[in-house]
């Protein structure tokens, strides 16, 4: 299978080109959505308790930028081993939301609305509700499981997000039908 794999790699489309995260992600997240999980399945699989890595596309912030999501619906928020803030998260099973309060002295002092972009047990993208570009703003809140994201920069997670759809049997299924339908062309050619 691993040779199989290569050789449909050779064939596979690359990564489309992109300047940053937020279009890099606006190309792919329509390919690899089919692999995503639903919001509910964050809760259910446990997703919450992986430590989730934020990947941002700026070469020059090199911070851990560290997001746990606990029992209770607790939610910290760590920068390089420092907790900056708490809060609480809450999944919209009926919308494939997700809601993200900070909490300054127990109250509410910011909450912010996304929608689920993409789940597996390696990544975690929420779209930020509204247009977030008009503002200024960046669309994509992208983490990665931390063990897959510390050793990795941004445009190499992103390929990392690519390979579910490179590396799905749908593609390689396609590549052999595609290579017995050019064998069988060029034998009935011969002949």
């Amino acid at each position: 299978m691993a040779l199989l794999d290569k050789f449909s790699r050779s064939f596979s489309l690359e990564l489309p080109p992109a300047d940053n995260l937020d279009d890099y992600l606006d190309r792919i997240l329509p390919l690899v959505r089919p692999w995503s999980e639903d919001i509910y399945e964050f809760e259910e699989k446990g997703y919450y308790r992986i430590r989730w890595l934020e990947v941002k596309d700026s070469d020059h912030s090199h911070e851990a930028l560290l997001h746990l999501f606990r029992e209770g619906n607790e939610y910290l928020f760590c920068i390089d081993g420092d907790i900056l803030f708490r809060g609480r998260w809450e999944a919209l099973n009926d919308t494939n939301g997700f809601i993200l309060d900070k909490l300054v002295n127990n109250s509410v002092a910011q909450s912010e609305l996304y929608d689920l972009a993409f789940l597996n047990r390696d990544f975690f993208i929420l779209k930020k509700h509204g247009d977030q570009r008009r503002k200024g703003n960046r669309k994509y809140f992208v983490m990665a499981r931390e063990n897959i994201a510390r050793n990795l920069e941004w445009r190499d997670a992103v390929e990392y997000l690519f390979n579910t759809y490179r590396s799905n049997p749908n593609f390689t299924l396609y590549i052999v039908l595609l290579l017995v339908v050019i064998g069988i062309f060029i034998l009935l050619s011969i002949f």
